[in-house]
């Protein structure tokens, strides 16, 4: 048993770092780890990934508060909206059988990867530079605008209702949409969902819990290892480019994705 829960706290380093990154909670990585890796339940490996997605997405949110690359706002009402739609989202997966949970989540992390790759593979066109380096462009205010906090909000009702039912923070769909409709840079991206996250999957989470879904033991050996990996995950944010970064991660969740549903149909 000791040598599961060190895996799973090792695991974990690897969650924080990439949740810090890209404004995941994290569950894009845990998911298919519970699933394949420690041979849980669809409805257990989603219930504990929401469980320890909280600590991982604390510690993050909190990294990028005091580096100031969030809008607070923004994040907050995001995080509500989605509290109010992932209750939802439990109660949706426990009347699911366990092959509509992993199917459901294979699809989800594959939009992720897609969508990370389309981001990195996209050339970007005079980008500005420093001694010959490109040199990403800060947004040039930290304040949220009222257009800005209801994008956030309508962003966390979809990523709440997602979040409870596959196990995930729902970071991967605030993102996109906070940078493409929000006007918020990569970075302000992230810290602003690991904020939303940070509260949307509460009520989840307390949901599976009382359910009696959770694995607590793997979720605090995961949280031990994801809070300081979040924490070094924003803190490189702002050195590692975010072009080989996307390409890396988005490939990894395309192999996720495809073993995860393979596993998962193979024995029919």
């Amino acid at each position: 048993m000791i040598g599961i829960l060190a895996a799973a706290a090792l695991s974990g380093v690897v969650v924080g770092i990439a949740s810090g990154l890209l404004g995941i909670g994290g569950g894009m990585v845990m998911v298919p780890l519970f699933r394949l890796g420690f041979a849980f339940a669809a409805i257990e490996a989603t219930a504990t990934s929401l469980f320890a997605i909280i600590p991982t997405s604390i510690s993050g949110a909190i990294t990028h508060l005091r580096n100031r690359s969030c809008l607070p706002a923004v994040g907050v009402a995001a995080g509500i909206a989605g509290a109010f739609t992932s209750p939802l989202g439990v109660h949706l997966a426990n009347a699911s059988p366990n092959w509509a949970i992993m199917l459901a989540a294979g699809l989800v992390i594959s939009w992720s990867a897609y969508k990370m790759l389309k981001k990195g593979l996209k050339k970007q066109a005079h980008p500005a530079t420093d001694g010959g380096r490109p040199q990403e462009q800060e947004p040039s205010s930290a304040k949220s605008t009222r257009r800005q906090i209801v994008i956030g909000a309508c962003s966390g009702l979809i990523a709440g209702a997602i979040s409870g039912y596959v196990g995930v923070g729902g970071g991967f769909i605030m993102v996109p949409l906070f940078t493409s409709f929000g006007g918020l840079s990569m970075k302000q991206g992230s810290g602003t969902s690991l904020v939303a996250v940070a509260i949307l999957a509460i009520p989840g989470a307390i949901t599976q819990f009382v359910l009696g879904n959770v694995n607590v033991a793997i979720g605090l050996a995961v949280a031990v290892g994801s809070v300081p990996g979040a924490i070094l995950g924003a803190n490189l944010a702002k050195r590692i480019p975010d072009r080989q970064l996307r390409l890396t991660f988005g490939a990894m969740l395309l192999l996720a994705a495809a073993s995860i549903v393979f596993n998962e149909f193979a024995g029919i």
